[in-house]
């Protein structure tokens, strides 16, 4: 079994929170692809991604308050046997009737891992060291983003996009063999209620009364939102809009992934000197920065430069922000670590499928909305946390 405080736990936590952007990231180049061989529309293509974050929010509610009760590593063995059929149904759809409802199921299975292997963090770590782990945790997950739009378009030009999903399912199983040999039981004390619906809402309920959990939670949806509106409408807009290959999209994206990483390593270089609360007003400043610049730059110079550099800045942000504010909501609820992220999770993909809805609705032939919301969202999150300031110091 491995230990805490060991690279190798590491790792595998940063597998299970990679999952979610494997699944999101390493199939965007073959969007186009999959649109000519199903014959469908734009918006039916978009909602293979967008239903992935509804499933994604949808799985949360339900895996934190289960295995805050059955302990976190049945929970998660569910989760993941369920990613990886839902992959294998992904690889053989029909339709994209079809594959927008494994896409859901896909992302139902996710949505475990994701949701326990903060509630792990949480299990083994306290205060600073659980920022860390987390930050350390987005250091290794960000190479997911970083390569997975490369291979995807490798993959998808040698062989197809159905193959794309086929190494999802594969990399599950790996994962799945890694769980079940070396993940121990993090539980120190199950939750003895009964679980049931009206159990898990009251659960919820007591969650967001909390002034200093509902602050830290916005910081962390409004920040994930912009990054999924990247996401969403990046391949559209760099692809057909400004005529990137899939091949140098896979580049593009690899960049912005890659500033990303930067972000979390000097998250951890901030966070135990300075604290917490400089390293996220640090990143949601260059939140703001990065948004604000995209938009100025699409309205001055539409391009895909125009996108991808200011996106850089933004992703360094939300390298500072997501690991320190994740684990700041966290921390007052170590016998609830599994409900409060179940909640996190469902906020932050909950709205960030809204905003991809929103994407595909407003980008029509031109890239300047996507910066507009890229801006608003980060200009939001800055305004969040200075608005909350005092109550998350006092509260």
């Amino acid at each position: 079994m491995l230990k805490p405080d060991t690279w190798l736990l590491t790792i595998l936590l940063a597998s299970l929170t990679a999952l979610g952007p494997l699944s999101t990231d390493m199939y965007l180049p073959a969007l186009p692809e999959i649109l000519r061989e199903l014959d469908t529309a734009n918006a039916a293509v978009q909602l293979t991604l967008s239903m992935f974050l509804v499933g994604f929010a949808v799985g949360q509610i339900f895996y934190g308050p289960l295995a805050d009760r059955l302990g976190r590593k049945p929970v998660l063995l569910t989760g993941l046997g369920i990613y990886a059929v839902a992959s294998l149904a992904c690889t053989l759809a029909p339709t994209v009737e079809v594959l927008i409802a494994a896409r859901f199921l896909q992302a139902f299975g996710a949505a475990g891992p994701v949701v326990l292997a903060r509630a792990v963090v949480r299990d083994l770590y306290d205060g600073p060291r659980a920022g860390q782990e987390l930050a350390r945790m987005g250091s290794i997950m960000g190479l997911a983003p970083a390569v997975a739009p490369f291979f995807g378009g490798l993959i998808s030009g040698a062989a197809g996009w159905r193959f794309v999903f086929l190494v999802s399912m594969v990399f599950a199983g790996i994962v799945i063999l890694a769980v079940w040999r070396g993940l121990p039981e993090t539980l120190a004390r199950r939750d003895p209620t009964r679980f049931s619906l009206a159990a898990m809402l009251r659960g919820f309920a007591g969650l967001l009364r909390h002034g200093v959990f509902r602050a830290y939670l916005a910081i962390v949806t409004l920040t994930y939102c912009g990054l999924f509106a990247f996401i969403s409408g990046s391949s559209f807009v760099l692809q057909d809009i400004y005529g990137l290959a899939p091949s140098v999209y896979g580049i593009a994206f690899g960049l912005c992934a890659g500033a990303y990483v930067v972000g979390t390593v000097l998250g951890q270089r901030v966070a135990p000197k300075r604290g917490a609360e400089v390293t996220i007003a640090l990143g949601t400043g260059l939140l703001a920065l990065g948004g604000t610049a995209m938009l100025v730059a699409l309205l001055a110079t539409p391009s895909a430069a125009a996108v991808v550099l200011p996106m850089m800045i933004y992703m360094v942000g939300v390298g500072l922000v997501l690991p320190q504010s994740q684990a700041a909501a966290l921390m007052p609820f170590p016998e609830r670590a599994g409900t409060a992220s179940s909640l996190m999770g469902i906020g932050q993909m909950g709205t960030a499928a809204v905003v991809g809805i929103g994407v595909s609705a407003t980008l029509g032939g031109a890239g300047v909305a996507l910066g507009a919301i890229i801006a608003a969202l980060g200009l939001a999150a800055l305004a969040v946390f200075w608005a909350t300031r005092h109550m998350r110091l006092t509260g």
